[in-house]
């Protein structure tokens, strides 16, 4: 699909749809969970959909309605012996450690991106609790046989904090005693925080020493029903807060300015006089390409700092981001972990690749409002892998969006 926006002023209110990050741990805590958990406001996206097909491949049975899930769960007992992510590089971390507390072997497989996307902190790790494992060259497809064995370990979390979440799942729904999980360099301390306050929804009690180590108290099962109501996104909302410092006139309902999640940072950069800035957004990658367009609008030259996390994205996000701020007349220079990026009066209208990322893609619609023509965006579909209807949303502001199937 290619989508072309127009420059104009947006105009109204927009609700982000249901924070995925909230909404993969709300169901892999579901799956694990014996009984039943009611999901308030869930997610549509593209990854939201892989995690319900994977708790229903594990064994967990789903109802749905127009406003809430229901999914009843009594442990792990799959239907399939091939789980597949798709292209969900969080649900593949998240469910292979939950995976591998079953005792005979599933493969875990995904789609496009995902594959090349590394998964050798769980490769290396997992044999060490007992669990036999086969890869790719670290890579999916994996296949492994548990049960896992919680025991004192330690991981590494330098290159993403999804691999902890995915222990942390596994651990705390079936440690017998009190165990502890060392994390050395660990990212994203945000998302982790996150992970923690979904499972004390579920009743787990995990300490958190100051990100260098989580114990984990086991505690007897919750057999009550969990009600959980997922939280709209600052992921896809970050495009609209930058979006009404450049061109103003948008109403965004329904976020929690308290949130743990990483992407509500974003208000701690963005603000109308449009200054260069300075951010670090090694705990919230995520950002990075939304700021970058941001920092093309701001006089005087701002840094984003933290871009060497962006390489194992959707896409590698430092080509894509600086291929996208080039298109649009942006000067900006990577140095060692740092995006430099010098602001313009205005952006050119120009044709460019999404990469097949989300993030490209919403980044690169909002940059059209700042643009003296249309911005052209190719293979614009992959917006559905977090926000399906953010060209809707988009023209329910007033903004041109054309859309070409061909």
């Amino acid at each position: 699909m290619q989508a072309i926006i127009s420059p104009g002023k947006p105009a109204g209110s927009i609700t982000p749809p249901a924070s995925k990050s909230m909404m993969q741990r709300a169901c892999a805590a579901a799956l694990l969970h014996t009984g039943k958990t009611i999901v308030n406001n869930p997610g549509i996206s593209d990854d939201d959909k892989a995690a319900l097909t994977i708790i229903r491949q594990l064994g967990a049975h789903i109802t749905q309605t127009k406003n809430y899930i229901e999914i009843t769960s009594h442990g792990i007992n799959p239907a399939d012996d091939i789980i597949s992510c798709h292209e969900s590089g969080l649900s593949a971390r998240l469910f292979i450690p939950i995976a591998a507390l079953f005792h005979q072997q599933l493969t875990i497989t995904g789609a496009g991106s995902l594959l090349t996307r590394p998964m050798d902190v769980l490769t290396h790790t997992l044999p060490q609790l007992g669990v036999n494992i086969t890869s790719n060259n670290d890579y999916l497809p994996i296949s492994i046989k548990g049960p896992l064995h919680p025991k004192d370990i330690s991981i590494d979390g330098s290159v993403s904090s999804q691999f902890l979440t995915g222990m942390l799942f596994a651990y705390t729904f079936s440690a017998k005693e009190t165990v502890t999980l060392t994390v050395n360099h660990l990212n994203s301390k945000p998302y982790t925080d996150l992970t923690l306050d979904v499972l004390r929804r579920f009743g787990k009690n995990i300490t958190n020493n100051n990100y260098e180590s989580f114990t984990i108290h086991p505690q007897p099962a919750l057999h009550d029903y969990v009600e959980i109501t997922i939280e709209a996104d600052w992921s896809a909302a970050s495009n609209f807060v930058v979006a009404d410092a450049m061109a103003g006139g948008i109403d965004i309902k329904n976020l929690n300015t308290s949130s743990l999640q990483a992407d509500s940072a974003i208000l701690q950069v963005v603000n109308k006089d449009r200054n260069a800035f300075n951010f670090d957004a090694t705990d919230c990658p995520d950002l990075i390409p939304i700021l970058a367009v941001y920092a093309g609008t701001c006089s005087g030259s701002s840094n984003i700092h933290g871009i060497n996390r962006l390489i194992h994205k959707e896409s590698n996000r430092i080509t894509s981001t600086t291929a996208l701020l080039n298109n649009l007349g942006v000067e900006c220079n990577v140095e060692e972990n740092t995006i430099k990026i010098t602001g313009v009066q205005q952006f050119k209208n120009c044709t460019v690749e999404s990469y097949n990322d989300h993030r490209i893609v919403m980044a690169a619609a909002v940059a059209a409002f700042y643009a003296d023509g249309d911005v052209i965006i190719n293979h614009a579909e992959a917006v559905s892998k977090s926000y399906p209807d953010f060209f809707k949303d988009l023209a329910a502001l007033g903004v041109k969006c054309n859309l070409n199937y061909e």
